[in-house]
């Protein structure tokens, strides 16, 4: 990750313009935490003349609602949108209902399934409210691609697929690497990044903010606007946040994820349990605090603070974001309770399991998944070998453990509760 994607060149690029402090702050503001800003020079200018004009810059992210709930890694892009907002600029906030229903590609290795009419609705349906945990709800325009997608029609269509070439389309990794595989590639799917690039004609967008895995779809978006004999827009590209396994980037279908409308308590603790490494990552992407602080906070733990209370402060930071300053304080109060005094969480689930047919025992690692406290055996079989299971207080490792009929309340790692009834 590049706080400063741009460097050398960057910088004697601002030497040679001679940036007037506000522009150069915006700049400095438009790549923090950025992987890539096309093209630097081009943006630069657009600051200038909106600073000269009083014009602000139309500034676009747009999210296919294929999920009813947006999580900590959208709210990166989020993030960045509320700090171009909060510099005066026009912020758009698109909701893909059309382009949802042909299904992105980005990033597959397989067709992935469009939705229904009626599951782009029911999930669009929450996407303004939780969005606007973020962004300035008065000064957020929020659009639907349906509104100029839909009216094109057949022949609009075909115009449009005329656009670009199959070898343009292929020049896509993961389209070639599909290709190069032998695994289908539908030719609906190549409508995708036309469709998206669409959007930004008919928004006469100048910045267009995306994932690192969308920047194909986004220079496609460059290139239409071109065709239309339109100022081109920029793009900014940001890192894909890592989720709380440390590995893969957040996502529900991985289990790694922290959803924005979580309860202070479960998102508290989920932030609190991700590795020193990857909190400065998450500082980066998520925090509203200035480099400079997150710098000190770096620093100071470099030089032997405790790591810990950085972690507190960002947990309560985003707790308080997506809930209140109270939830934050009561977030903390009670993971101080539960993980330094031992105290069970009050909404500690409970759940009737019975035992298998003929049997007198469980295996504990089918007792896991059947109670969701694991997603897999495997998992279930995981915890329990790294010493991550308690019944009753006491840690298990074997995990050939069985038990009989009766009450237990199994934990496992540090947020995971449930009262056991097994008959």
């Amino acid at each position: 990750m590049n706080q400063s994607p741009v460097s050398g060149e960057s910088n004697n690029l601002q030497a040679e313009t001679k940036l007037s402090d506000s522009v150069a702050h915006a700049l400095e503001v438009t790549k923090r935490g950025c992987e890539e800003l096309l093209i630097e020079a081009d943006w630069i200018q657009k600051l200038q003349k909106s600073e000269q004009t009083g014009i602000p810059l139309r500034i676009k992210l747009g999210l296919d609602p294929t999920a009813p709930d947006i999580h900590l890694g959208h709210t990166v892009v989020l993030n960045k949108l509320r700090h171009l907002q909060d510099l005066g600029h026009q912020v758009i906030f698109l909701i893909g209902d059309f382009t949802s229903m042909i299904g992105d590609p980005s990033g597959r290795n397989s067709t992935r399934p469009p939705l229904s009419r009626e599951q782009i609705q029911e999930n669009a349906q929450t996407y303004h409210a939780q969005a606007i945990k973020i962004l300035d709800a008065d000064q957020t325009e929020i659009r639907f691609n349906s509104e100029w997608c839909m009216p094109l029609g057949a022949d609009g269509m075909i115009r449009l697929a005329s656009s670009y070439t199959v070898a343009r389309m292929l020049e896509r990794d993961d389209f070639t690497k599909r290709y190069q595989s032998g695994v289908p590639i539908a030719v609906h799917e190549f409508l995708y990044p036309l469709m998206q690039g669409y959007d930004s004609v008919a928004l006469k967008s100048d910045l267009e903010i995306g994932g690192t895995d969308q920047k194909f779809n986004l220079l496609v978006g460059r290139e239409l606007q071109k065709q239309h004999g339109m100022a081109q827009q920029c793009i900014l590209t940001m890192p894909l946040l890592v989720g709380l396994d440390g590995t893969e980037k957040m996502s529900k279908s991985k289990h790694n994820y922290i959803g924005v409308t979580e309860s202070p308590t479960e998102m508290f603790g989920k932030i609190m349990s991700i590795s020193d490494a990857l909190m400065w990552d998450w500082y980066t992407l998520l925090s509203f605090k200035p480099m400079s602080e997150i710098s000190a906070l770096r620093q100071a733990c470099a030089e032997g603070a405790n790591p810990r209370n950085a972690k507190v402060a960002l947990a309560q930071e985003i707790v308080a974001r997506f809930h209140n300053a109270q939830s934050a304080v009561d977030a903390l109060a009670e993971f101080e309770a539960r993980f330094k005094q031992g105290v069970l969480p009050d909404d500690m689930p409970e759940v009737n399991l019975h035992l298998p047919a003929g049997e007198e025992t469980a295996g504990l690692a089918w007792i896991l998944k059947a109670a969701e406290l694991a997603p897999s055996s495997s998992e279930a079989n995981r915890n329990i070998e790294q010493g991550g299971v308690k019944i009753d207080g006491e840690k298990v490792s074997d995990k050939a453990t069985r038990l009989a009929a009766g009450r237990y309340v199994i934990q496992v790692g540090k947020r995971k509760f449930a009262r056991v009834h097994l008959t």
